[in-house]
């Protein structure tokens, strides 16, 4: 007895389409793969031209093109670095201060913009539109004033008066994207918490938190990483050698008549490891907290 074979078939007797065969891609999805290829190797080229002169001797970068290979692996650089800079404790002050900046401006952002967002506020929108106005107020201006006082209260050379400066500011931005976002949080979730006897504070900490972590967390990395890049008002704050952050302590190796080239390109890559560690670690909770719904 013969078999026959059939291939599979829709009940009006036409083949199923198949699905595993790849669809062509379209012209504009090949410019867009262009561009992005583009856009990553502009990212990619300052980090090249740091592998590539970090490791020069002196000699060989004054001899050289910056697009050239070292003719050796020279350390030099990166040893006069770590040995005439006291790098570990810019590295603490720059983690401390990011770190405090970060967790700080997010709590604030949750408490203020509870209040605003959900709290019976009049003229919510008129106060969320002027957090939105304090991060368009220029640093300059801020530098004199904030010098002043802190000097009054002798907190100068100390890294509490950037923690204090930048939590409001970094704040300020949590608190309008926050406040815009709680201003539309369901309802009924809330009497649903009132009724089960929650008291306020029991809802921000057991409903809305858990529900706006992908935001928070997307916030929180956002508040360090700029934090850590900040360098006009720490350098009017921290005069001290021992409160300098990794930004101010790069600049010390910019001297007024003379500037080591190669001591500066070997502190600037050992400068850019934390951060590219600390973006390796946070890098599934950024993209989680972008591709979520703030509201389940």
């Amino acid at each position: 007895m013969t078999t026959l074979t059939t291939s599979p078939a829709t009940a009006s007797g036409t083949p199923k389409p198949d699905h595993n065969k790849t669809r062509p891609r379209t012209p504009s999805e090949w410019i867009l793969m262009i561009l992005a290829v583009l856009g990553a190797l502009l990212v990619v080229f300052p980090m090249l031209l740091l592998l590539l002169n970090a490791f020069k001797s002196p000699a060989d970068y004054a001899n050289s093109s910056p697009l050239d290979f070292p003719e050796a692996l020279d350390f030099t650089g990166i040893q006069t670095f770590w040995e005439t800079q006291n790098f570990p404790r810019a590295l603490w002050n720059s983690i401390f201060i990011s770190g405090m900046v970060a967790i700080l401006a997010v709590i604030l952002s949750v408490l203020n913009s509870f209040a605003i967002g959900i709290g019976r506020v009049k003229g919510r929108t008129w106060i969320v539109l002027v957090f939105l106005m304090a991060n368009l107020i220029p640093q300059e201006m801020l530098f004199d004033p904030l010098f002043r006082l802190y000097d009054d209260l002798g907190l100068l050379s100390n890294p509490w008066s950037v923690i204090i400066t930048f939590t409001v500011i970094q704040s300020a931005f949590g608190t309008y994207l926050l406040a815009s976002l709680l201003g539309t949080f369901p309802k009924e979730i809330l009497e649903a918490a009132a009724v089960d006897g929650a008291s306020r504070w029991r809802i921000l900490r057991s409903v809305i938190v858990p529900i706006v972590r992908p935001t928070l967390s997307v916030l929180m990395v956002f508040f360090f990483i700029w934090t850590w890049n900040e360098f006009l008002l720490p350098l009017a704050f921290l005069n001290s050698s021992d409160s300098l952050t990794v930004p101010l302590l790069l600049e010390q190796l910019n001297g007024e008549r003379q500037t080591d080239t190669t001591t500066l390109i070997a502190g600037t890559l050992i400068s850019i490891i934390p951060t590219i560690i600390f973006f390796l670690i946070f890098q599934r909770t950024l993209t989680r907290g972008i591709t979520a719904g703030a509201v389940k």
